[in-house]
């Protein structure tokens, strides 16, 4: 019988090692799974690439993970922000790594590597620093520069619903990067606001599919407010 529900957070979080390269659903605080980045923080991980939409904000989630001196490089779209205090005193001190990328081409670099797409070309950056050392080429009369897919160890996910086969809702918002990032890892783990009885889903409702989830812990919000 296949139930990828897990009871704990260590039993979540199992395999976590040093060195991971972590895809981390959310946009801001919304949709991000927070409890199993607060989980990940206790598995003492350390030397993280964390590839995420924002650089975190406040103390907790991603900024906590950062604040305990667990990441070593965060790839995202978007490191400053009004509250993005942590990100901006490691990095102005040099101890954590940088590599922006332009939000659209970020989602395609998360989603080719959950296609099995090696790499694409973008015309997103041409003649900025983005494209510095990357292959250039003209194409259909427009320059574009080439992106390598961007695949993760982990994917820590958040959702709505979801069965003990894996298959996964999302509401509103906070669908966000969860899905893309949900395919384009070797291990995807979700936390979910609500566990529904398999066939307790519309299939015409279930964006992820289980075959791209391999646990799933039971963290109940309720309704937000969004």
């Amino acid at each position: 019988m296949i139930n990828k529900i897990v009871q704990t957070m260590a039993d979540a979080l199992a395999g976590a090692r040093d060195g991971m390269t972590v895809l981390l659903g959310g946009f801001g605080a919304v949709g991000q799974p927070s409890v199993l980045v607060e989980a990940l923080i206790e598995t003492g991980v350390r030397d993280l690439v964390v590839v995420a939409n924002n650089a975190g904000g406040g103390k907790g989630g991603l900024a906590g993970l950062m604040e305990a001196g667990r990441v070593r490089k965060i790839i995202c779209s978007f490191p400053r922000s009004a509250n993005s205090t942590i990100f901006e005193e490691l990095y102005r001190a040099g101890r954590i790594e940088l590599e922006i990328v332009p939000q659209g081409t970020m989602a395609e670099r998360i989603r080719a590597a959950g296609a099995g797409v090696g790499a694409f070309f973008t015309p997103t950056g041409v003649g900025t620093k983005m494209a510095e050392g990357k292959e250039v080429r003209d194409i259909n009369g427009r320059t574009m520069i080439l992106e390598h897919a961007l695949r993760g160890d982990f994917a820590l996910v958040e959702a709505w619903q979801a069965d003990r086969w894996g298959n996964l809702t999302y509401r509103r918002s906070g669908r966000n990067f969860n899905p893309v990032m949900a395919m384009a890892a070797d291990t995807t783990i979700v936390q979910s606001q609500h566990i529904v009885d398999l066939g307790g889903l519309d299939p015409e409702h279930i964006v992820t599919p289980g075959i791209f989830v391999d646990r799933v812990v039971h963290v109940p919000y309720g309704d937000p407010p969004f």
